[in-house]
Order: C-alpha cells, then sequence, then structure tokens
C-alpha cells in the first residue's frame, strides 16, 4: 500500500486499543476504537479477541474500515480483546508485520501483541529470541522483522513456567526505547508504557469494564470515561479479580513533545493539556515571535488549523479558508498515472483562487520535513494569485531523526539540517519564513521541559542510542536476507496461531 502524498510530513506511528468488559461486544468497541486511532496509522490494523479459552487474532493491511466488516465482527466473540492501527516504523508494510502480533506458549496459551514506540536494543533482543532453548539462529522458524515480534516471543518463552504478568514484570526493565503496550492472553488483558512514558498511553473506565488506548479521544468515542494516564514504568493487569498496578521500572518522564504538535488528534488530552488548546497556543506565540504584515491567515488543513487561529488571534490579520483539502486521499492500492503523479501534493489540496488571489498570505502548517510539500503548495499558490507567501510553522525546525516511534526521514534527508533558516527559505519559495522557538511550543505544552522529549529538535536523546548499525527500520529483515543468502532457512513461526486473514 502507498500513499502518494505523504513525502515530506511526519509519518504517524501507530494506536493501541484494548477492553476488558464481559458482556460486551468488545470487537465492535475495539473498531471503534481504532477508528478514532486511524491517523496514528494507516497500514494495517488489527483485532484479538479472548473468551477465556481461546485468542483469536484477525489482521490485514489496509484501513480499519478495509479490514473489518460485520461478518469479521462477529466471528470475534470474547469478553476481551487488543486492537493495533499500524505505520511502520521498525520492518516493512507486510502481512505478518500487522499487529496484534501472535505466540503460543510451551502450555499452548496465546499471546497477542499490541505495540506504539520503537526500541533501541533490538539487536540485543534478536540475540536474546536466539540463545533461547531449541533456537538456532535464522534456521529455528522464526522469522521476526519488528522489535515487537521479538517481546511478543520473549513473553511467550518466559510464560509457561511463571504466567505472562511475572513474565511481563521481568521483562520489560530489559527493553530500551520507548513502548506502549497492550497484550492479551485468553482471559487477561495488560498494557505497560516504558519508564519514560514517550508514548501516551491512557485508561478509562467503562460501565461493565474497562478500556486502554493511545489517546483519550478513543476512551470518548466507545464511552469510557477518562480515569488516568498509565503512569511511565507502569504495568497494568486487568482480569475477574479487578485492576492491579505493578512498577516494573522506576519513572523518568519525557514524553513526546511531537505529540502536541502533530501526532495526537486535536481532541486528545495529554498531561492534562488540551491539545488543541496547546496548538492554538503556539499561533498565538508564532504571531508574537514572528509578525508579518499581511492580509490573510490560512492553515495547510488539517494539522496546521488550530495554529492558524492562534496566529490571526495574536496578530489581528483575518483568519481564512485558502486550501481545500480533499479528505478522501490516503493509502491506496490505485498508481495514480505518471501526469498525476507529478502534480503531486494537488491530489491533496486545492487553492481557494478567489480568497487569495492578490493577497498577502501568512501560510501556517505543523512542521517542515523534507520540504516537498511546502515547496509544492507555495508553486500553487503563487500561480493561484498569491502576491506574498510568508510560512509560519508550528515547531523548532526538525534537525534530528527520532528513533523511538516516529518515522521521520533520517538526518541527511531532513530539511533543516543543513541549511540555516533563509537557507530553507529559499529552498521552499518562501518571502520570509518563521518557526515558533523551542521554549514557545514547550510554554505552550504546559508542561516542564524536564518532561518532554526535544530530540528530534535538538538531539538531546532521553535514552541513549547504539551505533548505526544496529539502528534502522529494516534491520531485522536486512540480517534475516544476509542469512538466507548464505544457504539458511528462514520459514514463519506463528505455531499454533490462531490468525485469520480478510480473504
Amino acid at each position: 500500500m502507498i500513499d502518494h502524498c505523504e513525502d515530506s510530513g511526519p509519518r504517524e506511528e501507530c494506536g493501541v486499543f484494548g477492553v476488558w468488559a464481559p458482556g460486551e461486544d468488545v470487537a465492535k468497541l475495539t473498531y471503534f476504537g481504532l477508528f478514532a486511532l486511524q491517523h496514528r496509522g494507516q497500514e494495517a490494523a488489527g483485532i484479538a479477541v479472548g473468551d477465556g479459552r481461546r485468542l483469536v487474532v484477525f489482521k490485514d493491511l489496509g484501513l480499519v474500515s478495509q479490514v473489518f466488516d460485520e461478518q469479521s465482527l462477529r466471528s470475534l466473540r470474547g469478553h476481551l480483546a487488543v486492537g493495533h492501527t499500524r505505520y511502520s516504523t521498525t520492518g516493512s508494510t507486510t502481512w505478518e508485520n500487522a499487529q496484534p502480533t501472535f505466540r503460543t506458549t510451551a502450555t499452548s496459551s496465546g499471546l497477542a501483541l499490541g505495540h506504539n514506540g520503537n526500541l533501541v536494543n533490538t539487536a540485543e533482543l534478536r540475540d536474546r529470541v536466539n540463545s533461547l532453548p531449541g533456537r538456532r539462529g535464522w534456521d529455528n522458524g522464526l522469522t521476526p522483522s519488528t522489535d515487537s515480534d521479538l517481546v511478543c516471543e520473549l513473553l511467550a518463552a518466559t510464560a509457561a513456567d511463571i504466567g505472562f504478568e511475572e513474565a511481563a514484570i521481568r521483562l520489560l526493565p530489559t527493553l530500551l526505547g520507548a513502548f506502549s503496550l497492550v497484550f492479551a492472553d485468553e482471559q487477561t488483558l495488560y498494557a505497560a508504557r516504558d519508564p519514560h512514558g514517550i508514548r501516551p498511553l491512557v485508561l478509562g473506565r467503562l460501565e461493565r469494564g474497562w478500556v486502554v488506548a493511545s489517546e483519550t479521544a478513543a476512551l470518548d468515542i466507545v464511552g469510557a470515561s477518562f480515569v488516568r494516564e498509565v503512569e511511565p514504568g507502569e504495568l497494568l493487569a486487568i482480569d475477574t479479580e479487578g485492576l492491579r498496578s505493578t512498577r516494573f521500572a522506576a519513572p523518568e518522564p519525557k514524553g513526546c513533545v511531537f505529540e502536541y504538535v502533530y501526532l495526537a488528534r486535536p481532541d486528545t488530552t495529554i498531561a492534562g493539556r488540551s491539545v488543541h488548546a496547546a496548538r492554538v497556543a503556539i499561533g498565538r506565540r508564532l504571531a508574537r515571535e514572528h509578525p508579518v504584515p499581511a492580509d490573510l491567515v490560512i492553515p495547510v488543513p488539517e494539522s496546521g488549523t488550530p495554529a492558524a487561529i492562534g496566529y490571526a488571534q495574536g496578530s489581528g490579520i483575518p483568519y481564512g479558508q485558502g486550501l481545500v483539502k480533499n479528505a478522501y486521499v490516503g493509502r491506496t492500492f490505485i498508481q495514480p498515472s505518471q501526469t498525476i503523479r507529478e502534480l503531486g501534493i494537488r491530489l491533496k489540496f486545492n487553492p481557494l483562487r478567489e480568497v487569495i488571489r492578490g493577497k498577502r498570505l501568512v501560510v501556517v502548517d505543523d512542521s517542515i520535513v523534507r520540504g516537498n510539500t511546502q515547496r509544492a503548495l507555495i508553486r500553487m499558490l503563487r500561480e493561484a494569485g498569491a502576491v506574498e507567501v510568508h510560512v509560519r510553522i508550528a515547531s523548532p525546525p526538525v534537525r534530528w531523526p527520532c528513533f523511538y516511534g516516529i518515522d521521520f526521514a533520517s538526518r541527511a534527508e531532513l530539511l533543516a539540517g543543513g541549511l540555516d533558516m533563509d537557507g530553507v527559505r529559499r529552498s521552499i519559495g518562501a518571502d520570509s519564513l518563521g518557526y515558533v522557538s523551542q521554549q514557545g511550543l514547550v510554554e505552550a505544552t504546559e508542561q516542564p521541559s524536564s518532561r518532554l522529549c526535544t530530540a528530534c529538535f535538538d538531539g538531546n536523546y532521553p535514552i541513549p542510542l547504539p551505533d548505526d548499525a544496529q539502528l534502522g527500520k529494516h534491520m531485522l529483515e536486512e540480517i534475516l536476507s544476509e542469512a538466507t543468502a548464505i544457504g539458511k532457512s528462514a520459514t514463519s513461526g506463528y505455531g499454533n496461531a490462531g490468525t485469520m486473514r480478510q480473504p
């Protein structure tokens, strides 16, 4: 699957959802929860349901609405469910890499796991999997190509003797990087968040059960009331005995600041702060930090809209809609013709010529990564009659890649990684360019800077990174390919998986 318009922006990561609610239609609750989290990943979706005796996983490539229908949801009956919507930050876009990922223990108990985030000690975890009893390197029937798959394998391998809860308490402190996990066996729902709490994870209450999800917006859509965030370094277990909380590591909060900029839905709340309110506040700060005489403030919809509203409020310049976004452009199996491909951004945006003709515009966007989108938009606006185009960005320059769950470009591909402000301005063709300051962004979140990860802006990574050879989206696949090339065989290792694929 491809997205013909995601040539330059930050890619989302993943969304996770879990529900424990006897007597409820947990598959449909999970379906709607994933629908609310669709913005976090559009490559694949899956749901695992447990009924106390068995665990069944249904997953496929595509949007949530493409993967599931009434018939498939009716086949998923039980009292608990785990759901996942994926954008790949480790591993390729294949059915095998769709989540929830599944394993069985030596006692035939099942485990389904969904992961939002990215681990940085994947090579070490791979070696640990290979050293498990009965494992013989890459010819052992296991072909992991994601960090999530390795975690699932290690949990399943350990749980046969001590159970999943104790296995998780032992394993989770050894995982380095960002992880918000939702996983389950046939009877119990689990949720865990890394000690830095880089990716969001929240707990909600249903009348007859519990919900965990990446964002509060997913709680809202299923009618769950917000209880609290899952704490950094916390493991939750939910079963017939109720909800249990265990600390597996001391909390060192470093929430991702880019959730406020772009990743989270505007109707989500993170650490008590409305994401929409934070984005409007960023826009007001942009107006103070980078004023310019202009006739109209317009957003790059939809991610630039709240900040554009804030810029208009702070500057006194009227706000207007100058670009129309096609809401139905997303991932598609249909390849565009060469002519359409060359038009690029026009698949997604079209200017309102009567609004922008003859105007000096302030164009507000969430970020600049490679700069392709802004370059094409500015050209389009000038062709439609804009007299001046002043670009304002609701985040500081993105100079460093993310290794904790956002699929940014490499540093060599990041436009601001090798150019100063005026160099970026010239590259995208703007009359002027202004980024919100890092201090202004942090203040808009109303969080202490000590509790936020800002590595993509300043290169200060809160979790130490291994050398470059042990990083990379396709590292495991490259290792597997090398092993295959020297004569080793590798076959799918799901065993008694109980998985179903959309026909």
